[in-house]
């Protein structure tokens, strides 16, 4: 086993890489346990410990993440999630953003404010009412007004 670590220790990077699928599965966990210090976990398909290697083999030569980066990784990981009921799925205007939309030839402009939506000098609750107010029909007003992209599909029954 020594001779293939060592021997596999002195190409390049690149040969190394490319070396790698040729290898027996002995080989490979002898250059598992030479990167990661313990056996690899006795069920790790070919496929995946083919890949922990060449990562483990690309951090050894070019460095892994400096401590601040997986700091901020990890605090990014720990930040709780906007759930899908919230408005995450499209664009968040904030206060004083200018909406345009033209619908049947006439172009529709609105302003989004602290206590909702100015539409022609009157105030909505929401783009929703000023959508509906625009066209007649019940509309998803992010949608109407760009801030969204229709879905596909139907989610009937779906959350």
């Amino acid at each position: 086993m020594r001779n293939v670590t060592e021997h596999h220790r002195r190409k390049t990077i690149t040969e190394q890489l490319k070396c790698l699928p040729d290898l027996k599965r002995s080989e490979l966990q002898g250059l598992w346990r030479e990167l990661y210090g313990s056996d690899p976990p006795e069920k790790i398909s070919h496929q995946l410990m083919l890949q922990a290697i060449a990562h483990g083999l690309q951090v050894k030569q070019f460095g892994g993440l400096t401590f601040s980066t997986r700091r901020a990784l990890k605090r990014l990981l720990d930040e709780p999630r906007p759930s899908a009921s919230s408005h995450s799925k499209g664009r968040v205007v904030s206060n004083g953003t200018v909406l345009i939309r033209e619908w049947h030839g006439a172009t529709h402009q609105v302003t989004v404010t602290g206590k909702g939506v100015l539409y022609r000098e009157k105030l909505y609750r929401s783009l929703s009412e000023v959508a509906r107010e625009i066209t007649g029909t019940r509309w998803s007003g992010p949608l109407f007004f760009g801030l969204r992209k229709a879905s596909k599909e139907p989610n009937y029954g779906t959350k």
